[in-house]
């Protein structure tokens, strides 16, 4: 087996040879229409008269011919008056035209005599001319046997594993290369004990797990981490995405599944890597999928061969998801998927490792404080730091620098957070002055409640889609939220619109806020409905499972129509009181409404330490509190 590079199990070459032989068949389709073009617009636009040697001779001593051209036995005349051949005549073989008798017209001037190359070089051209076509329709004919056969064998293959074989790459990941994910990556380290001493764990009775089933949001390594379990048990690794075996015809991605476990049977120890396997083990007769006979045929023979694995196998099969929700049961019991390890998004000391990672093999100058954006990137993946890391570059290249400085890092971060500036925009003074009111009464509010985040930057130049923007971030990650903290959530989201409604009346709010109440109603639904939240509903949770599809459109809600108007009115008794508090902030603290919307139309961005500055010594209305 060659395992010094990856490769896509099912014959790639033969794909290249049946490319390379339908570029030749063009090739001489191509030709032989040029030469079919070529005959037709080399032959003579008329047919020459042919009249008797005699003729010639009589009428070249009268002066009545121009020229004689001379083809070996064949001569073209061209009679006086005219400008191409018109007739033909054949002299004898084997003897010249001076023999004939025209050797005294030519020396009085009577005719001019043209000799051309003879019959030999003709024979050849007309061999060619004949020949060649033939041979070339052959050639093409061939090539199109070749390509039915080479079609055939593509459709005996059609049922084959198109699964990738990382086998002794000269550059492996192991554990070390994966920052973070340290409870994981103990779970796994059992894995690679199996497959690296089996023998050890069955001579005290212990069977190697079958299935693992790596759980978390996307970009958080499930692939990665497979990729180090194989690198550290120094096996291979086939892997391949869960939509690879689904096709259009019924059978093919069962086909596809045997395939794949013979092929690793072969090469065990291994391992199998199925990547978001929720494309075909979704929980069959729930309608999700439709019902696709296909998707269900092959889920069934996944399940089938990880009954069927022999004990001494030695495979192992890795599967990753984001929705583990919609998985079939039978996937999930013991003796398929034995374990499942939950991957969750990065703590603030993974954030600060990852990012690490990703910046080593960058020149990064000395100023970039890694800590302090580990500490601002609260809910990012590792993915989300690895395009942090990737823009921070290419700003830097940008603005040919030869290092990273730390305004590259935090820019990159708040791109990818909030989405790149969009400076081009332009706004009138009166639009960017409802922009600043807007942004410091998001920032006024957040400020002086007490329990909500503390302000980072706000700048009323637009981002991404929204035409101004006042971040906060949390001074710590965060498990838990409780009402209050909710509840100051929802009045800073509503302060851009109260600040509107008090500066330019009630009937002058603008659009502007349509995001902002967007996100306050579904925070508010989602504190009554699934955290259990509300006043007269407390604990009291109507959660529906998003995935099922089927069931939410037999049983659209599970509760009755008495419950959801107590729900609907909960949720307007949240909003009515996030806005009177807001309200109440803001009409306290006008003054430093004014002063912030000021600094935000001079500079468009205030950043955390000057906010802090202008917002030193507003108050905390009485009115406002919750407790």
């Amino acid at each position: 087996m060659d395992n010094k590079s990856q490769f896509r199990l099912g014959g790639s070459g033969g794909n290249d040879k049946r490319s390379r032989f339908k570029s030749a068949g063009f090739m001489f389709l191509f030709i032989l229409l040029g030469l079919i073009v070529y005959a037709a617009f080399n032959q003579p636009s008329r047919q020459l008269k042919e009249i008797s040697i005699s003729q010639v001779l009589n009428e070249a001593n009268d002066g009545k011919l121009k020229q004689i051209i001379v083809h070996g036995n064949e001569l073209q005349i061209t009679p006086q008056g005219q400008s191409k051949p018109s007739e033909k005549a054949f002299k004898d073989q084997g003897s010249s035209v001076f023999e004939q008798g025209l050797q005294k017209a030519v020396e009085q001037g009577k005719v001019e005599l043209v000799n051309k190359p003879g019959s030999g070089s003709n024979i050849w051209l007309t061999l060619a001319a004949n020949v060649l076509p033939i041979v070339l329709i052959a050639l093409f004919l061939i090539f199109m046997l070749r390509s039915a056969q080479g079609q055939g064998n593509q459709a005996m293959a059609f049922g084959r594993s198109r699964a990738r074989l990382y086998g002794n790459d000269k550059k492996r990941i192991a554990f070390k290369d994966v920052a973070g994910n340290d409870e994981a990556k103990q779970d796994l380290q059992e894995v690679v004990e199996f497959l690296k001493y089996p023998k050890k764990f069955e001579g005290v009775g212990a069977k190697i797990p079958k299935g693992v089933l790596l759980i978390g949001p996307p970009g958080t390594g499930k692939t990665l981490l497979a990729r180090a379990v194989a690198g550290e048990a120094n096996t291979p690794f086939f892997s391949i995405s869960g939509s690879e075996f689904v096709e259009m015809f019924v059978g093919v991605g069962a086909s596809r599944v045997r395939d794949l476990f013979n092929k690793a049977k072969k090469n065990a120890p291994c391992i199998i890597f199925i990547d978001e396997i929720d494309a075909v083990g979704r929980r069959r007769g729930s309608g999700m999928g439709g019902g696709h006979d296909e998707r269900e045929q092959t889920l069934n023979q996944i399940l089938v061969e990880m009954d069927g694995f022999e004990q001494g196998q030695n495979v192992i099969v890795i599967a990753a998801t984001n929705r583990s929700d919609v998985l079939d049961p039978a996937l999930l019991r013991p003796g398929r998927f034995d374990r499942r390890v939950n991957i969750d998004l990065p703590d603030r000391k993974d954030r600060k490792l990852i990012l690490e990672t990703h910046f080593k093999d960058k020149p990064v100058s000395k100023d970039v404080n890694l800590e302090t954006l580990a500490a601002k990137t609260a809910g990012s993946s590792g993915a989300d730091l690895a395009n942090i890391a990737n823009e921070a570059a290419i700003l830097a290249a940008r603005k040919n620098r030869k290092v990273i400085e730390n305004e590259d890092a935090v820019a990159a971060f708040e791109k990818v957070a909030i989405g790149p500036e969009r400076k081009s925009k332009i706004m009138s003074d009166k639009e960017k002055e409802l922009t600043a009111y807007h942004e410091a009464g998001h920032a006024v509010v957040g400020h002086v409640l007490p329990d909500s985040d503390m302000v980072h930057k706000v700048t009323i130049i637009p981002r991404g889609a929204t035409g101004g923007v006042t971040w906060f971030i949390p001074p710590e990650d965060k498990s838990y939220h409780s009402i209050i903290e909710y509840k100051d959530v929802l009045a800073r989201m509503l302060g851009g619109r109260v600040a509107e409604e008090l500066i330019y009346g009630a009937d002058r709010v603008t659009t502007g806020a349509g995001s902002d109440l967007q996100k306050a109603a579904e925070l508010a639904r989602d504190m009554i409905v699934n955290q259990g939240m509300g006043k007269g509903l407390r604990d009291q949770v109507f959660h529906t499972d998003e995935g099922m599809m089927f069931e939410k459109m037999m049983h659209e809600r599970q509760y009755s129509d008495d419950t959801a108007k107590v729900i609907d009115n909960e949720v307007e008794a949240l909003i009515t009181e996030a806005g009177q508090r807001a309200r109440k902030v803001l009409k306290v603290n006008m003054p430093k409404l004014e002063q912030l919307k000021t600094a935000l139309l001079e500079k468009e961005t205030v950043e955390a330490d000057e906010v802090l500055k202008i917002l030193k010594g507003s108050v905390m209305p009485k009115e406002a509190t919750l407790y």
